[in-house]
């Protein structure tokens, strides 16, 4: 089995808008998150290929050293996103994917291979909520590529009716750091505070002044 982690990354300028900081700064903790997650996947046991889609050169650089595959598209969210990166993987003939944002950088490899570590059987969904139950912080289709992700409703359960569609193969992992996810103040504020990778929260103190 080959597995392929996608990443749909939204450009660092329009990104991350609920967070009160000056935009410079949203655009440097998109950056420092984003890398985070690559070096996080790159050391993962489990996972074969990195694929970065998104529209923002920056975006695109910073996967290069990691050697990510690239996929330009238009920001047309984050299930367009899914979808390019699904034609592309389906000339490879993958048969197992794993969908992650960009905003949890907390999560660490043993977090990735313990997650793909249940899968059992083909035709197999597992998700990973967030933190507040209110997103999907993680997505594993194995052999169930066919399913159409519903991201840009904002909530798992959307998710969650859509693998039901394809399979009765359906789990749902609670892996806590893989969970925190980074959308507004609470969260950021939550992340520091945990201070479960020191050197990033630096980074992350860093940028915000803190």
């Amino acid at each position: 089995m080959k597995t392929y982690a996608i990443i749909p990354v939204k450009s660092f300028s329009k990104a991350k808008t609920r967070l009160n900081i000056p935009q410079i700064k949203r655009e440097l903790l998109c950056k420092e998150m984003l890398e985070e997650v690559l070096k996080t996947l790159s050391k993962c046991k489990s996972i074969d290929d990195i694929v970065i889609v998104s529209k923002d050169d920056a975006v695109i650089k910073l996967g290069k050293p990691f050697g990510a595959i690239q996929i330009f598209d238009d920001d047309l969210g984050v299930n367009q996103a899914v979808h390019l990166a699904d034609q592309y993987l389906s000339d490879l003939e993958c048969n197992c994917s794993v969908i992650f944002p960009q905003d949890i950088p907390m999560m660490e490899s043993s977090d990735v291979d313990s997650l793909l570590g249940f899968l059992k059987s083909r035709n197999s969904v597992i998700l990973v909520p967030s933190r507040q139950f209110n997103g999907t912080n993680a997505l594993v289709r194995y052999y169930t590529s066919s399913m159409k992700t519903q991201y840009d409703k904002g909530s798992y359960s959307y998710q969650l009716d859509a693998a039901k569609s394809v399979t009765q193969n359906i789990s749902l992992a609670l892996i806590r750091r893989m969970m925190l996810d980074i959308d507004d103040e609470i969260d950021l504020t939550f992340m520091l505070k945990q201070n479960e990778k020191p050197d990033f929260c630096k980074k992350i103190r860093n940028i915000l002044n803190l």
